[in-house]
């Protein structure tokens, strides 16, 4: 086993410009810079006649060995074994700026495997992770992200290595998305019609990881910006099934928090709010609602994506269809937090004030609904609030003799969608 405490540093002359890695072949071009052999060879093979550090033109593609640091790689190397069990074990630094400029080169070389380029990608993982600078670098890199999208558009799904590598630029534009000063501009290259991305993203939904699944909702959400993308993003065959299997109980609760953020964002559109009744949404949010153990966060979004379904007819249906959603709405008022609240009086509002449906009535007088609204209307809520309360009220006809029979509603209320 490893010792926790001991950390290897490794010399940086000793890696090789182009993959980074410990160079196990060391040879310098007619410019004087080191690479490892097979990595220049490559570099080389494509027809390029520059020295990739420095750009300079090559007046001679001839390389020489250096056998002098590759001894002292040599000697370092078995000081290493003394220290660790496995030479696996030397923990990997993050490359720097002219590094990662380095791997992008690198990138645009035709016959790089998936194995390589998964290499490559993870290096600029490493580096995006170390600190917001190097985020911000890789964000204002222009050429980055058209690389990175033209790499998972052109990627065969059925290679567990190509999925691994849709993963991995996923991971990617998640960590430098909200860096990136035109969200408009990363939405139209990554949604671009003559493109593919949303294969890719599906796949990634399909058989990633559960990281991997939360980091593709995450670009999914961020790229919606218009109407018509929204419905471009829903109406893709498959894509919103595997978004609605995310937000079962049984799923990650981060990744169930980072689905619902995303159904939300998509969810704008009539069609997307209909499509997703009928595929059973409120059933699954109801599930999710009477979770013992769902953070606030999960039941702020829960509520909020109930509050847009129950604008559409068929979704007020499917809420007041079960008593046993309208009352675990209900049930929220007070319970979590004033954003739950909010969402949960404007479902109750729509469903028992606006729409006067019978049954969802019904279900918060059984449940001595109007004892919370009573409590509510004395708390600190918002004027909003305190109004759809007072309809609520007015609905259940309170006694003409309470504090509040002179409350006279004149309801001037817009449904937000």
């Amino acid at each position: 086993m490893v010792r926790d405490d001991l950390y290897i540093t490794i010399p940086t002359f000793f890696r090789c410009p182009i993959s980074l890695d410990v160079m196990k072949s060391p040879v310098s071009l007619c410019t004087g810079v080191t690479y490892d052999r097979a990595s220049i060879q490559r570099w080389l093979d494509n027809g390029n006649n520059t020295c990739p550090a420095t750009m300079q033109v090559l007046q001679s593609k001839e390389f020489v060995p250096n056998r002098t640091l590759q001894r002292l790689i040599q000697i370092w190397s078995d000081s290493v074994r003394h220290r660790v069990d496995s030479p696996d074990s030397i923990p990997a630094s993050a490359p720097t700026q002219d590094q990662v400029k380095l791997i992008m080169r690198d990138f645009q070389l035709k016959n790089n495997d998936a194995d390589h380029r998964l290499h490559l990608l993870s290096k600029i993982v490493l580096f995006a992770r170390e600190s917001e600078e190097n985020r911000d670098f890789l964000a204002k890199t222009e050429q980055l992200v058209p690389l990175l999208v033209d790499l998972i558009c052109n990627v065969d799904g059925k290679s567990p290595k190509n999925i691994q590598i849709i993963e991995q630029v996923l991971r990617i534009l998640d960590v430098i998305r909200t860096k990136i000063g035109d969200r408009e501009q990363l939405s139209n290259l990554i949604m671009k019609s003559d493109r593919d991305c949303l294969t890719a993203i599906l796949l990634a939904l399909q058989q990633g990881s559960v990281d991997s699944k939360i980091e593709s909702v995450r670009v999914l959400e961020y790229v919606a910006i218009d109407a018509q993308l929204k419905l471009v993003i829903a109406e893709r065959k498959g894509l919103l099934q595997e978004l609605m299997k995310s937000v079962r109980t049984e799923a990650d609760p981060s990744l169930i928090e980072a689905t619902l953020s995303c159904l939300i964002a998509i969810a704008v559109p009539k069609r997307v709010r209909v499509s997703l009744v009928r595929m059973k949404v409120v059933t699954e949010l109801k599930k999710l609602l009477t979770e013992p153990n769902s953070s606030v966060a999960i039941t702020e979004k829960v509520l909020k994506l109930l509050e847009m379904v129950s604008s559409c007819k068929e979704g007020r249906g499917e809420i007041c269809e079960d008593s046993g959603c309208v009352q675990g709405i209900l049930q929220k008022v007070l319970k979590v937090s004033n954003t739950a609240t909010d969402h949960a009086v404007t479902i109750l509002w729509s469903v028992c004030y606006l729409f006067r449906d019978q049954r969802a009535q019904e279900a918060v007088a059984s449940s001595n609904g109007m004892t919370k609204i009573l409590l509510l209307m004395q708390s600190n809520c918002s004027p909003s609030v305190r109004q759809m309360s007072a309809d609520l009220l007015k609905v259940f006809r309170v006694n003409s003799k309470s504090c509040l029979s002179s409350y006279d509603t004149k309801t001037t209320h817009i449904m937000p969608f």
